[in-house]
């Protein structure tokens, strides 16, 4: 994929994240004391899954949510990056200035990270794969992804085979008899995206799924295979 056809590529839902959104996105992650712990708990299992990476870049950022676990380890080398900078001023504001400062941030677009190649040990994406709904544009930010990244992958998205995947499903099936538009929120079907990473040049090391059976949330674990 050419630079031309990566910067074409935009997801209608980043543009709103404004000033008010985030600090909106901030106080709702804020309030769900026990999904938050739940999640941060599945992010810790897929980091040591990863190595337990040396330098890490979490992209999309949003408001620093992992910023505490990802700076765990004193030693660790850490970027952040989103698409909004409200985003990144609000996370800036909000989280412990002491954890803050070891954070380089960076204003950009997923699909078309301002690193060079093989930059960090690990990309750490975490509540950003499922907004995206077209396999060519999972495919070309999972390449993305590959380039900037030296060894691993941490992400997470929605997939079937659970009790929230087949809710999903009815509701979005209601909403299509009712003419309703899409929320930008996609499953896809675990094997699918497994087949989408090789297709990246990634090797899956494993995954960890939320509540298996139940939830849709699933993060994987890729490596990125030697040309």
């Amino acid at each position: 994929m050419s630079d031309q056809q990566k910067a074409a590529i935009h997801l209608p839902f980043s543009d709103k994240y404004t000033d008010d959104h985030s600090q909106q996105y901030f106080e709702k992650h804020h309030r769900k004391k026990l999904s938050d712990r739940m999640e941060h708990r599945m992010a810790e299992r897929a980091l040591a899954l990863a190595g337990k990476p040396a330098s890490v870049l979490d992209l999309p950022c949003g408001t620093g949510r992992f910023w505490s676990l990802l700076a765990a380890d004193p030693q660790r080398e850490l970027l952040a990056a989103d698409y909004s900078q409200a985003m990144l001023d609000i996370a800036a504001k909000v989280r412990d200035p002491a954890v803050a400062r070891r954070f380089r941030l960076l204003q950009c677009s997923a699909f078309e990270i301002t690193l060079p190649d093989n930059s960090v040990d690990c990309v750490f994406s975490i509540r950003l794969m499922h907004h995206i709904g077209e396999s060519t544009n999972r495919v070309a930010l999972l390449k993305e992804f590959r380039r900037v990244t030296r060894d691993t992958i941490v992400l997470s998205l929605w997939v079937d085979g659970n009790y929230k995947a087949w809710r999903r499903r009815k509701l979005e099936e209601k909403r299509r008899q009712g003419g309703e538009k899409s929320d930008n929120r996609f499953i896809v079907p675990s094997a699918q995206f497994e087949q989408e990473c090789r297709d990246a040049g990634l090797v899956i090391v494993g995954h960890v799924d939320f509540l298996p059976r139940v939830f849709m949330w699933r993060t994987y674990v890729l490596r990125k295979k030697s040309v």
